[in-house]
């Protein structure tokens, strides 16, 4: 299993950007797939949740509300909607899944929100 995280870059304040986490090696649509970032000197954060059960989402709350998680099962890949971007939001963005046990991560993609 691979994942490959991309979409990332620099946006002003108020900004959107999509991010793109695609799989290979397996099927994304029986799969839960979540985001995490790491902003530097911070913790690894938990920002998003798809499940594979209905695709069924759960946010952070410091992003609820601007985030949005979508599944395309015919390009095996979710994405991460970002509006409304801040400052705060940048961070090293990577995504995640877990099969049998094993969790599996992107590489990560670099997301820069100017003020």
């Amino acid at each position: 299993v691979q994942l490959q995280a991309s979409g990332g870059g620099l946006v002003q304040a108020g900004g959107s950007l999509r991010l793109s986490c695609t799989a290979s090696g397996l099927a994304f649509s029986g799969a839960t797939v979540a985001w995490f970032r790491q902003a530097p000197g911070k913790e690894h954060n938990f920002v998003a949740r798809i499940f594979r059960s209905g695709g069924h989402t759960t946010y952070a709350d410091s992003v609820k509300g601007r985030f949005t998680l979508s599944r395309d099962t015919a390009k095996n890949t979710v994405y991460l909607q970002m509006t409304s971007l801040k400052p705060e939001d940048t961070a090293v963005y990577s995504c995640n899944t877990q099969v049998r046990g094993e969790s599996y991560w992107g590489q990560g993609t670099q997301v820069t929100v100017s003020s």
